[in-house]
């Protein structure tokens, strides 16, 4: 076995973001938030893959994808579970961005701002203290019995922790305030990629 082998970096800072920008060749930024929110707020030049939409395509992404790969979200939890999916496909050299597109733009990054909405995160923050909220009271003044409602949504919130993934996030991107005018599907997301790949042990674009 041999010692002190270095970790593989899997994650970038936004200010090593926005240099890699200065030199975009062969640079994909992937961004892998619902439509709604890439809306709101994204990083100029970056793609829109929602997580559902790269897992279901995983191989498909992975053939275009080049040596520098940036995957950013909202705080950097689906961007991780995307960097964990391309890994199984081969792509083991994609990057997480620390923090997020709003790290990215409070580091004054080129972002394209939209309609403002709440972030999914925040939707989910909001709905699940708002029920613990309702189960605890409705607990104490109508039946006890609703204190099991706050009971799920603390084992729900523990089970998403353990498994890093939000069934209340999947059902909340599903709500008519989280669509917009054109959802990205396969042909509009993936397959309007450019093929940027290198081949095998060939030389990097400059």
């Amino acid at each position: 076995m041999t010692a002190n082998t270095p970790a593989a970096v899997t994650s970038i800072d936004a200010e090593t973001l926005r240099t890699w920008m200065k030199d975009p060749d062969d640079l994909i930024i992937i961004d892998v938030r619902f439509a709604a929110e890439f809306e709101a707020m994204h990083i100029r030049g970056s793609y829109n893959v929602p997580l559902p939409l790269l897992s279901e395509h995983t191989d498909e992404l992975a053939e275009r994808l080049g040596k520098r790969v940036v995957l950013v979200c909202q705080s950097g939890t689906r961007a991780e579970q995307a960097r964990t999916r391309l890994g199984g496909a081969g792509i083991g050299s994609a990057h997480v961005l620390t923090g997020g597109v709003p790290a990215f733009a409070s580091a004054g990054g080129d972002v394209v701002r939209g309609q403002k909405r709440w972030d999914l995160e925040r939707q989910v923050r909001m709905v699940a203290g708002s029920a613990v909220v309702l189960g605890l009271a409705g607990g104490r003044l109508v039946s006890p019995k609703l204190r099991m409602l706050a009971g799920g949504i603390g084992a729900g919130l523990t089970f998403s922790a353990a498994t890093n993934s939000c069934a209340m996030g999947a059902a909340l991107a599903k709500m008519p305030w989280n669509k917009t005018a054109s959802e990205p599907t396969r042909e509009s997301a993936i397959q309007s990629l450019p093929k940027v790949r290198p081949t095998q042990d060939g030389p990097a674009a400059s």
